[in-house]
């Protein structure tokens, strides 16, 4: 009897590590205010008529500038998932900018770092982009995150030959994501 307990107590904690897995990165709070209704493109055609509305957006850094008492960050825009980590980037339907209020540091928010954020819309800015002028639409930032990197030196599989502490690559360490991948 003990151990059918066991075993039923271990499926019970794995199953909350899996769920903790998939947890959102936006606090519920600030996604129960969020028009999910509200497309990217929505604001992009217009940023003015959706001024006060919170959206949450994903996507990859393009710049960050530090001013007096804020940063401003450029990123190209990425639809994120269910757990609002950004998906891909070739489904990217323009740029905005996001004003945090403070200091961020450019060294950890450099060009090509994922991230997702919550805020309010808060009008549009027009900026240069090569010879034409774009309206980047403003968010004032509530929440933001930025997800880890990982870094690949073999590219998407190491070779299957490699074999670490005597087991082959499919059963042993380094798994994909592993330290020891740098």
């Amino acid at each position: 009897m003990n151990r059918k307990r066991g075993c039923g107590l271990a499926i019970l904690i794995g199953f909350l590590f899996w769920l903790t897995g998939c947890a959102h990165v936006i606090s519920s709070g600030v996604r129960e205010q969020a028009r999910k209704d509200l497309s990217f493109s929505e604001v992009l055609a217009n940023p003015e008529a959706y001024e006060g509305e919170t959206v949450i957006w994903g996507g990859s850094v393009i710049n960050t500038l530090n001013e007096e008492g804020l940063t401003l960050i450029k990123v190209l825009q990425i639809p994120v998932d269910s757990s609002g980590m950004p998906e891909d980037e070739e489904m990217s339907q323009g740029r905005f900018l996001a004003r945090v209020q403070g200091y961020v540091d450019p060294e950890i928010y450099h060009k090509g770092r994922m991230l997702t954020l919550a805020g309010k819309i808060a009008g549009k800015k027009l900026e240069a982009l090569g010879e034409m002028e774009y309206a980047y639409p403003l968010v004032d930032v509530k929440e933001i995150y930025l997800w880890k990197q990982y870094y690949r030196s073999y590219g998407a599989y190491p070779p299957p030959s490699w074999y670490w502490f005597g087991y082959p690559y499919p059963f042993g360490w380094p798994y994909y994501g592993s330290p020891f991948f740098f």
